[in-house]
């Protein structure tokens, strides 16, 4: 997904890439002493010949609330669930990458950084669990499958 998409912010409305970086590092800025864990995670939706993903990005300032963003994209249908869970696997990396670029350019320290994937034990997605987390696991982020993994089962869905 390019850099200056559109986010959606439920308190701040539309936001450009840039402003999201802004508000999450004034938010870490407020209470520098707080850990915090910045989460990514993807949900779609399929329609007719089309996909909605939907990412979000979730700072929990731990103990303490958080805040969250979130932009759609659209795409052709893909042919299979494995082929649509890959591709919401990877917008969250994706995300993720852009995400921890921008913020360590700006000196942001003191977060963890991990992505949630709308994957399970149960469901139709089971067989995929141990493939898709690898994947993540690979590529050096700490990953959730549900019912954990809020940022794209409860956050992102709420989009699609």
């Amino acid at each position: 997904m390019p850099d200056g998409s559109c986010y959606h912010s439920p308190t701040l409305g539309k936001l450009s890439f840039k402003e999201v970086v802004d508000e999450i590092l004034a938010m870490m800025s407020a209470a520098p002493e707080d850990p915090y864990e910045v989460v990514v995670g993807t949900d779609s939706q399929t329609y007719c010949d089309e996909v909605e993903y939907v990412a979000a990005i979730v700072v929990h300032r731990v103990g303490r609330g958080g805040r969250y963003f979130w932009r759609r994209t659209k795409a052709k249908r893909p042919q299979s669930l494995r082929e649509r869970i890959y591709r919401e696997a990877w917008l969250s990396y994706e995300t993720a990458e852009e995400l921890i670029g921008a913020l360590k350019d700006r000196g942001a320290t003191g977060f963890q950084l991990e992505i949630h994937v709308d994957i399970g034990r149960n469901g139709r997605t089971r067989d995929l669990v141990e493939e898709v987390v690898g994947m993540i696991l690979g590529v050096g982020y700490r990953v959730r499958t549900k019912p954990e993994a809020y940022a794209a089962s409860a956050v992102a869905d709420k989009y699609t």
